[in-house]
């Protein structure tokens, strides 16, 4: 089981930034994606972006353009640097990870998740 620990939420005033860490205990999967969702409250959990093995990024039209995504392979980490903050970006950011094997099976893993609070 892939363990995701997040770390860099907090509190922080609008128009700031903050910079997201979560570092995965393994990616034993080649082919892969990580990166972060996030879920307000009386919200559905939404994608934030996402990073490939490859280096492919998808970004939700709300955040692109602000957010950028990251990874360090070598340390199996995705970062999340988030500017121009708003405060509907509060919300519980988590983790994410998708490995593929083969044609049809993937496996998903979430991290347990770090609060983002944007207000004055």
């Amino acid at each position: 089981q892939v363990q995701l620990v997040e770390s860099g939420g907090g509190l922080v005033q609008p128009g700031g930034s903050l910079r997201l860490s979560c570092v995965a205990s393994e990616t034993i999967f080649t082919r892969n994606d990580m990166g972060w969702y996030r879920q307000a409250p009386g919200k559905q959990r939404e994608l934030v972006a996402v990073i490939s093995s490859s280096g492919s990024t998808n970004y939700a039209d709300s955040v692109n353009g602000r957010f950028t995504v990251s990874r360090d392979n070598v340390e199996n980490m995705v970062f999340l640097r988030m500017n121009s903050l708003k405060p509907e970006d509060t919300a519980v950011y988590y983790c994410y990870y998708k490995g593929y094997r083969g044609w049809n099976l993937s496996l998903e893993y979430w991290g347990q998740g770090t609060q983002v609070t944007v207000s004055s």
